[in-house]
């Protein structure tokens, strides 16, 4: 499989663009791979006892934030893994703060998380590492936008390089 090349804007919706624009010109495979070992050596470091920790009452606890890019995760490769596949049946949106409200994550120990975005971020890589470039550039619709499969890919890199910075910067882990 060759790189894979920076989605164009018409193959993500325009929310996504700061996601997108974050990955800039790096090789997405070699990015996501760094990431992975770079997001479980950060939660790995996280106390026990931050788990619970909100920097702001409005705002996710630590758990509810991993809890929240496992859910991205998995949902991104999903929709990467069908598009891919040439399919074409339309697949509904997902409310993320619906989906944190339902997770409790609060009741679930750190490891967890590790062992599930570990097992999530593996997947993808290897269904990304060995597409064809034409299986990069299928469609498909999801929440009423087009997508491409290597637009979610770059947001697949994008959303978690971004709660990587809110965890450190936001959350001082």
């Amino acid at each position: 499989m060759s790189q894979i090349k920076k989605p164009k804007p018409e193959e993500y919706a325009n929310f996504f663009r700061g996601y997108i624009d974050w990955v800039g010109n790096r090789n997405i495979i070699d990015l996501l791979e760094e990431q992975h070992h770079e997001y479980i050596q950060l939660l790995g470091d996280i106390p026990e006892e931050k788990m619970q920790y909100a920097y702001a009452t409005e705002k996710w606890k630590v758990a509810e934030v991993l809890g929240h890019v496992n859910d991205v995760e998995r949902v991104m490769g999903y929709r990467a893994f069908r598009f891919s596949r040439n399919d074409k049946t339309v697949i509904p949106g997902f409310n993320d703060h619906h989906y944190v409200n339902n997770g409790d994550f609060a009741n679930r120990p750190k490891e967890t998380f590790i062992r599930e975005f570990d097992g999530l971020r593996q997947s993808n890589l290897e269904m990304l590492k060995n597409l064809s470039e034409d299986q990069t550039k299928n469609t498909g619709k999801a929440n009423e936008v087009i997508f491409s499969v290597r637009a979610l890919a770059y947001i697949m890199a994008g959303h978690c390089g971004h709660h990587l910075i809110v965890l450190r910067e936001r959350y001082e882990l």
